[in-house]
């Protein structure tokens, strides 16, 4: 073989080698990885990665702040079961974005956080770089798995690693640190392609012991007042007719929480929704289903609980099980294939719930939706939460393809027992920490994730001042998205004094708050509404517009309770209820 001549050597130096950066490896990751839309807000140093991402066809939404961006990903991953991706700066830009991604964490939200960061070097040394800190140690704590790519070579590993851990097993929040220095890093475009990968089964389906199956049959099968309880867990599996033909062949009672409403219709006959305190005090054998034995449900603890209750749980964590109460059946495996296989080793018939049983919780279920009925009918001046809720909820009736988001203490616990659902995943709230700030974020998900359903977001006036900032965000990108406050001037009630008389109280807010006019500020359209009447005409005609709205509902001040359904929590101490004013 003749060597190349000096002139042939030449030559070929001379052809240009097409390049890469760090910035178009990332893009190209996430595309060969179907992500479509990025949340976030952008500035040093992942300005050009946004811009480049919406230029190659990745659908970017810019936000105002940067945990509202990570409240929307995070929606985005619990709505699409794909994780969802928020871009942030470095430093106090990350911080933002970390409170929604330690959020999704505990919701079990499959989310990506990517964030700029300083220069490694300068970094470790603790030289006093530009936003410096040593982002990747501060996420570790709060999220499922935190990773850096340390060499531009790396983004396409990285990328993979990050989206398969956020979606397989329990969903969570991962963070991925990407530095400046490897953004702007340039290698050989064709080897930098070939460091790129599309994941294959991310999150494969998990199977349960047959043994364990059985195990739970038998219980279900000797139960003389077996219970299902819904989780988020069970909406987020999609597993929705495998879930019906569950309950509906069983004949067992069945209790959703919040954002498992709409799985099976709220007027389901099966529901014991409006018996649950019955139902979870009676209850001989608990099936949860996607749904973990924390707070909010009392750690299944009595006397909420029955004592001696036996409890089933479909988990895909083992190590969710025995975390509050012995679990005489542990299931572990994804939801949908827990339901085959309890199919189809259940003999006919053999898991039956007794009518007795139905019957007593049916009942009970009359009367308290009987009770509620009076007190919807009510329409005293000035208005109620329930008053403007049932507005509400007569409106979006016609309407169930809308997406009710919802946060707030009063506002959330009255939403969530007036506004009743009959799809999946169209119910968004606060969730398992129940913190306030996610409903801009939410909403702004859920308009673009369902390619411009109708968004009905309901807001305490308090909770909707975490994220109000959003409302220019939502008139940028013309969504969808109506935003009702519910105004009472306060956080709890805006009715509460200082005893000195020289400052507003703790929980006072600006009861004269013109909400409606924030909106119009951003081409908006705002109403305000002192009446039912008035709350159903505005509500109407928004969702009849198709864009931004907002609807200042002007609640009696004296409405609401300290902390809403769960004033328990707060300690007692003894000033509590005996506060007297200093001496000047």
């Amino acid at each position: 073989m003749t060597a190349p001549s000096t002139m042939e050597t030449a030559a070929a130096a001379d052809v240009p080698t097409e390049l890469t950066d760090g910035y178009h490896l990332v893009v190209d990751a996430l595309k060969m990885n179907d992500v479509d839309t990025i949340y976030g807000v952008v500035g040093i140093p992942i300005t050009d990665l946004a811009r480049l991402a919406q230029a190659q066809g990745i659908r970017y939404i810019g936000f105002r702040h940067e945990s509202n961006a990570g409240h929307a990903a995070a929606a985005a991953g619990y709505l699409t079961k794909k994780p969802g991706v928020a871009l942030t700066v470095s430093a106090p830009g990350f911080l933002n974005g970390l409170v929604a991604l330690a959020n999704a964490t505990t919701n079990c939200f499959p989310m990506v956080q990517i964030s700029g960061s300083s220069e490694r070097h300068l970094v470790d040394l603790k030289q006093g770089d530009y936003e410096e800190m040593d982002q990747l140690a501060a996420a570790q704590p709060f999220v499922k798995a935190a990773y850096r790519v340390s060499r531009v070579e790396d983004i396409g590993r990285g990328i993979a690693r990050a989206l398969r851990t956020a979606i397989s097993g329990r969903p969570g929040g991962v963070y991925l640190d990407v530095p400046a220095a490897v953004l702007g890093s340039i290698m050989d475009a064709e080897a930098g392609a070939r460091t790129l990968s599309r994941l294959v089964d991310p999150a494969p389906r998990q199977l349960p012991a047959p043994e364990a199956v059985d195990r739970a049959i038998e219980l279900l099968a000797g139960a003389e007042r077996p219970l299902v309880v819904l989780g988020k867990g069970a909406a987020y599996a999609q597993a929705d007719a495998r879930i019906r033909e569950f309950i509906e062949s069983t004949g067992i009672p069945y209790v959703p929480m919040s954002m498992a409403k709409g799985l099976l219709p709220d007027d389901h006959p099966q529901s014991a929704a409006t018996a649950r305190s019955l139902a979870l005090k009676k209850a001989d054998v608990v099936m949860l289903v996607g749904a973990r034995l924390n707070w909010l449900l009392n750690h299944g603890e009595a006397p909420q609980w029955n004592p001696d209750a036996k409890f089933i749980q479909v988990d895909i964590e083992p190590k969710e099980m025995d975390s509050n109460q012995p679990i005489a059946a542990p299931l572990v495996g994804d939801i949908e294939s827990v339901l085959d296989a309890l199919a189809e080793r259940t003999k006919p018939g053999r898991i039956a719930a007794p009518a007795a049983w139905r019957e007593e919780l049916a009942a009970r279920s009359a009367q308290n939706v009987a009770k509620m009925a009076e007190r919807l009918k009510a329409d005293p001046h000035p208005m109620q939460f329930t008053g403007a809720l049932k507005a509400v909820r007569d409106v979006v009736h016609a309407r169930p393809e809308t997406y009710i988001v919802n946060e707030g203490a009063n506002a959330l616990d009255i939403a969530r027992n007036v506004i009743d659902m009959h799809v999946p995943r169209h119910r968004l709230d606060s969730g398992t920490w129940g913190v306030m700030g996610i409903g801009m974020g939410y909403a702004i998900a859920a308009a673009v994730e369902s390619g411009g359903a109708p968004v009905v977001a309901v807001e305490g006036d308090s909770a909707f001042g975490f994220s109000g900032m959003e409302l220019e965000t939502i008139c940028r990108y013309k969504l969808p998205v109506v935003t009702i406050i519910m105004n009472n001037g306060g956080v709890y009630r805006g009715d509460d004094v200082n005893p000195l008389d020289d400052a507003p109280s703790p929980t006072t807010l600006m009861l004269a708050a013109r909400h409606d006019l924030m909106i119009e500020a951003f081409g908006g359209k705002g109403y305000r509404a002192t009446t039912p009447a008035e709350v159903t005409a505005a509500l109407t005609e928004a969702l009849a517009s198709g864009g931004p709205a907002l609807i200042d509902c002007v609640i009696d001040p004296s409405a609401g309770t300290e902390s809403g359904h769960i004033s328990h929590l707060n300690p007692k101490g003894i000033t509590v209820g005996n506060i007297t004013p200093a001496k000047k």
